[in-house]
């Protein structure tokens, strides 16, 4: 489970590294948390494009009190691509996107005492992380990262990792069939390529004044 990865880099950073235009400026945190805006790169008809969407498929819910709809939930990663959330969107390739990261974190240590680890790609400033998005009735355009079995190095810290792309993967990501996107769901990201940093950083995040758990 993914649910906070940082992107330190500008949208025109962004925009140079996919090889595409420079865009407006966005209101995106270098944080990226569950139901908050980040950055994605779109492709249609060839042209590349970076947008800023809601991360998490909103995922309706109800109150186990009063049985009436509450806020939903953001779903901002995907395990099962059979699941009903996923199934009729991962074999189109116009659902594909790329999600620009620098760095992804997992929770280390005692329940209630859980620090920040962060894992990035060697020697890469900015990599590509495998996503799909849609628009939502919710919260308009969302997306969503698909996950994979943790290599060694992430291993160490959780089971699961996102789907880290190489370069010249991208165009493969965004334009394969549903078995290419099998493929990069099942294959293991090289750990030697994978750089971890353990720090005291508390996975509490303040909102609203009071700590809230990730």
């Amino acid at each position: 489970m993914c649910n906070l990865y940082k992107t330190r880099k500008s949208a025109a950073e962004v925009a140079a590294y996919f090889r595409t235009d420079a865009p407006a400026n966005f209101n995106v945190g270098e944080e990226v948390y569950p139901g908050a805006p980040g950055l994605v790169v779109v492709e249609n008809e060839d042209v590349r494009a970076v947008r800023s969407m809601t991360w998490g498929f909103p995922l309706a819910m109800k109150s186990k009190v009063t049985g009436k709809p509450i806020k939903p939930k953001p779903v901002n990663n995907i395990a099962d691509l059979t699941s009903w959330m996923w199934r009729n969107i991962a074999p189109r390739p116009a659902n594909r996107c790329l999600i620009p990261v620098t760095e992804f974190a997992e929770a280390e240590g005692e329940k209630g005492s859980k620090t920040r680890t962060w894992f990035s790609v060697t020697d890469q400033p900015l990599f590509a992380w495998a996503g799909m998005w849609r628009d939502s009735d919710e919260w308009g355009p969302v997306y969503s990262g698909l996950m994979t079995d943790a290599n060694e190095a992430v291993s160490q810290v959780h089971n699961r990792m996102p789907v880290v792309l190489h370069v010249d993967e991208h165009d493969a990501w965004l334009h394969g069939s549903i078995d290419d996107v099998i493929g990069f769901q099942g294959r293991v990201f090289p750990p030697e390529l994978i750089a971890m940093e353990r720090t005291q950083d508390s996975w509490l995040r303040q909102s609203g004044g009071a700590p809230t758990l990730l």
